[in-house]
């Protein structure tokens, strides 16, 4: 699937002959990923193509001449098109000339150079483990030396990742991004520009059946009771009292697998919680938390009477998103680094046969879009498992196979020029359909 880069703004900036060149900051997740110049993405592209040749996407021309207002625009939705297609195809995702320059620009954006240093992981037990790693180690790199020190089987890291989680008061924490295999911890850590954040370990999958592929490591299985505990104590899983009552008993008895097997009938068990925000239904400006997971999303929704309303809508009923950045980056020159606070998630529902559209005013859009994206994935894999004539396509592991599912969700994300608010338009979509081979 694509990435959620995108490139907001750009900047004119002086050089050393007297002249100005143009500076673009790319984001990933709504975080500043780097700030780069056409010229260092153009020698990207020719290294790229001497190795993947003509499956790579279009690259914007150059141009000889002064570009206009126009021009310059339009080139930076082009790079920003070309960023996000680039990133559909897992060999090039693996590739070392992919990685080697994407690492390069991190650590020059932010002045980091390469040298060891130790990083805390954060466990969901609260526990951290130290890591010696160089400043230059990908999200991928890091996570291996982690599952090594902890006994966590090779084979099972597809199902964890490393996340930026931010740790507020009263022990609450909130997910803010997944970091991508070819992010580099330690520059993300210090690049996010928030207070008590670290480096987290969490499971990644959105289907919480999906346990039962890691019950025979016992690091694994370790890492998904300490989420389960967290969890519940986070109030993220719900548990009835008796359910509480049993848990607790289990948990005395230090019987983890029958702990994770009652954990599976609790509600929201295994699913993402995001931070309170606002949604438009049924009116705009209502509060809102939601939980997402198990191939649905769940919204507690406080009506205007402080009331409270749940709503489910299933994947299976969604049959698009968009993320979209609803203002302007203030700043520009200094050290703004998130688009958090502008960012709108709207989904297309069907409902009493009727497509409805659902909007959600959080800063974790970007978090709830992936999210949806993987469970598109993991539904697939499971109708294929169901299926052996089946064949698809798991860029995660690095696979490439042809799939015949059909798939009718789509996911776009948009950035419009600097305004301070916006129509939306789906014309101006550049995320396209999420197609079979995108999976």
């Amino acid at each position: 699937m694509k990435m959620h880069f995108c490139i907001p703004v750009s900047q004119q900036r002086p050089d050393a002959l007297g002249g100005r060149y143009v500076l673009y900051s790319v984001y990933l997740d709504g975080y500043l990923f780097c700030r780069v110049r056409y010229s260092q993405l153009h020698r990207w592209n020719e290294q790229l193509r001497r190795v993947f040749g003509n499956s790579l996407p279009p690259f914007p021309p150059k141009y000889y001449l002064a570009m206009t207002a126009s021009m310059a625009d339009e080139r930076r939705d082009q790079l920003e098109q070309y960023l996000q297609k680039v990133t559909m195809d897992p060999n090039m995702l693996r590739s070392d000339v992919f990685i080697d320059f994407l690492k390069l620009v991190q650590l020059d954006t932010f002045s980091i150079t390469i040298n060891t240093a130790a990083l805390d992981i954060f466990l969901p037990d609260g526990r951290n483990i130290q890591i010696e790693i160089l400043t230059s180690d990908t999200a991928e790199r890091v996570l291996e030396v982690v599952s090594h020190k902890i006994g966590l089987c090779q084979e099972l890291l597809g199902y964890f990742g490393l996340f930026l989680i931010r740790f507020r008061k009263e022990g609450k924490l909130s997910v803010m991004k997944k970091l991508a295999d070819f992010e580099l911890p330690y520059v993300s850590l210090r690049s996010a520009g928030m207070e008590n954040c670290k480096v987290g370990l969490r499971k990644w999958y959105m289907d919480p059946s999906l346990d039962s592929m890691l019950m025979d490591c016992t690091a694994a299985v370790d890492l998904i009771h300490m989420q389960a505990l967290q969890d519940i104590e986070q109030e993220w899983a719900k548990p009835t009292q008796a359910q509480r009552q049993k848990l607790e008993a289990l948990q005395k008895e230090d019987n983890q697998t029958k702990f994770l097997e009652l954990s599976q009938e609790v509600r929201h068990y295994g699913y993402l919680q995001l931070d309170p925000c606002t949604c438009d239904y049924p009116e705009p400006g209502c509060g809102a938390v939601l939980s997402v997971g198990n191939d649905e999303i769940s919204c507690c929704i406080t009506l205007p009477d402080n009331q409270t309303q749940e709503i489910i809508f299933q994947m299976s009923r969604v049959k698009c998103w968009k993320v979209t950045f609803l203002g302007t980056l203030l700043d520009v020159d200094g050290p703004q680094r998130t688009l958090n606070q502008n960012l709108e998630l709207r989904f297309q529902y069907s409902e009493d046969s009727r497509w409805q559209w659902f909007v959600i005013y959080t800063k974790q859009a970007f978090l709830l879009s992936s999210s949806l994206k993987k469970m598109i994935s993991e539904k697939t894999v499971k109708l294929a498992a169901e299926n052996p004539e089946m064949q698809i396509e798991v860029p995660e592991q690095g696979k490439s196979k042809k799939c015949h599912i059909q798939q009718s969700q789509k996911e776009s994300s948009r950035f419009p020029p600097r305004k301070s608010k916006i129509e939306i338009a789906k014309a101006d979509c550049v995320f396209g359909t999420i197609k079979e081979e995108d999976l």
